[in-house]
Order: C-alpha cells, then sequence, then structure tokens
C-alpha cells in the first residue's frame, strides 16, 4: 500500500486536496492501494513522517523543505509538488509520480526528491504526471 503524507503551511490548502483525493480513492475503490493523509509541514516533520513513503508538499514550502532535509536527512523521499498538480491532485497522476519519485529516492537518496530538470519547482508547469508527459522516462 501507497502511503503518502500530503503537506502545506498550515495545513488548510493540504487538508482540501486531501480530502479530494480520498474521495478519488474512495470513488475508484483504490482503498486498498493508497493511503493518504494531511498535516501541516511542521507536525508532519516531527511526529508523522516515519509512518509514510513519501512527503508530498505545496510548492510554497520549498525553503522549509530544504532547511529540514539538511538538518535530518530524512529516510523517505519529499517532494514538492508543482503549482498545477498541486491545484488539481489528480489521484491516478500524483500516485504515478509517487512511486516513480519512491523509486528515485531508492536509488539515489536525493532529498528534496524531484525528476530530471524539475530542481526549480516554481519552473514546472506540467499538470500530468512526469512519465505521462515524458514518454521517453526511465528510472
Amino acid at each position: 500500500m501507497l502511503r503518502m503524507l500530503v503537506c502545506c503551511g498550515g495545513g488548510f490548502s493540504s487538508s482540501h486536496m486531501a480530502e479530494k483525493m480520498k474521495k478519488e480513492v474512495i470513488k475508484k475503490q483504490k482503498q486498498d492501494e493508497v493511503y493518504i493523509e494531511f498535516a501541516p509541514f511542521s507536525l508532519a516533520c516531527r511526529e508523522k513522517i516515519k509512518d509514510f513513503d513519501i512527503m508530498l508538499c505545496c510548492p510554497h514550502l520549498f525553503i522549509s523543505v530544504k532547511k529540514f532535509v539538511e538538518e535530518t536527512n530524512p529516510s523517505i523521499p519529499l517532494y514538492l509538488l508543482p503549482p498545477q498538480i498541486y491545484g488539481t491532485m489528480d489521484l491516478e497522476e500524483v500516485m504515478q509520480d509517487a512511486y516513480d519519485l519512491i523509486e528515485i529516492y531508492q536509488k539515489t537518496h536525493m532529498n528534496p526528491t524531484h525528476f530530471p530538470n524539475e530542481e526549480s519547482v516554481m519552473r514546472i508547469r506540467r499538470a500530468k504526471a512526469y512519465r505521462h508527459v515524458y514518454k521517453d522516462f526511465t528510472i
């Protein structure tokens, strides 16, 4: 089961996005495939990170994520969601990216984890999973 933690600064926008995705999980009958929870970034870093496979962070947390990674060296991938993906939070697209990012992290231990040529989250314009946009992508 894929366990994803969605984080934002105060938990407000991430709670909305996570609730949208939870409804999709039920609608698409994927309760056995994915678990989604939301939390404010500061709470997630201290208490929840150990219970998840990946932490998906809203784009404006880029400074906080970098600082957290430098100070703690977390054992799961932290991913700054591209703005358009964060805005739509399409379950299938987010799940695909999450699986790919976990695999990238397992091979590289790079955090924050990102796809090739996507180091700057605010410059990313895609609204679909990386592999759905870049068909020649391989891990």
